[in-house]
């Protein structure tokens, strides 16, 4: 059994999630101190490819960075490389369709977030950044941790966008999404099986991995509630 779709959806699916981890935060936390009109366009704009079927938002991802195409053709012609059908072409599929719940999540919660506590801070003479990092991401870190996981497990399960800009060859851009299809697609329906269960078995550990970390935040929270043991 060839390990390398396991590897590289792996590493397609931590690189896209350390990377929407980081752009949802920063989008959610600036728009949603837009005014509304702005922040509800942003909103269409920024979530549409969680509605868009996978195919078309690979069909634009081909458009944007194709070879033929003014991005797509520079890049080749400054780096010589190109942008599809390569392994990592796989992080701008898997980062532009799980960008979304990173982003709405995130938002979520720091919309849900007591404003007078970073008001407390600055009043304090505390910087906004020491605010945001130390008061306002420890508040909302259950929802911080919410869009990760979710991020993270809808890049490792992305197919459509991704068929569509990495395709699939074996040794070089399969993954395991890719690898069923193209196993069940050739009647090997017994390895396309064992794949389904590795990939089951990772959300299943994923998600497991986080109920215990949220469990553990609802016993902190207690021990360190005021007046405990009245």
């Amino acid at each position: 059994m060839d390990w390398f779709p396991l590897y590289n959806s792996l590493r397609i699916a931590l690189i896209s999630s350390v990377i929407v981890f980081f752009t949802g935060i920063a989008s959610a936390y600036y728009i949603a101190r837009l005014h509304p009109v702005l922040k509800g366009f942003l909103d269409v704009v920024l979530t549409l490819p969680l509605v868009l079927p996978p195919t078309v938002v690979g069909y634009f991802l081909l458009v944007l960075l194709g070879p033929r195409r003014p991005f797509g053709e520079w890049f080749l012609g400054v780096f010589g490389a190109k942008l599809i059908m390569t392994w990592y072409s796989g992080i701008f599929a898997a980062s532009v369709v799980a960008f979304p719940l990173m982003y709405r999540t995130a938002r979520g919660a720091f919309e849900s977030f007591d404003e007078t506590l970073a008001a407390a801070g600055q009043t304090l003479g505390l910087s906004d950044i020491y605010i945001f990092w130390r008061i306002r991401m420890p508040a909302c870190r259950q929802g911080i941790l919410a869009g990760a996981v979710l991020a993270f497990a809808r890049a490792l399960g992305e197919y459509g966008a991704t068929s569509m800009i990495a395709g699939y060859t074996p040794g070089r851009t399969a993954t395991i999404s890719t690898t069923v299809y193209q196993l069940w697609r050739t009647d090997n329906s017994e390895l396309a099986f064992r794949w389904v269960l590795v990939n089951v078995a990772i959300s299943a550990a994923v998600l497991f991995a986080v109920n215990l970390l949220e469990r553990r935040e609802r016993k902190n929270h207690r021990r360190q509630s005021p007046g405990k043991g009245v």
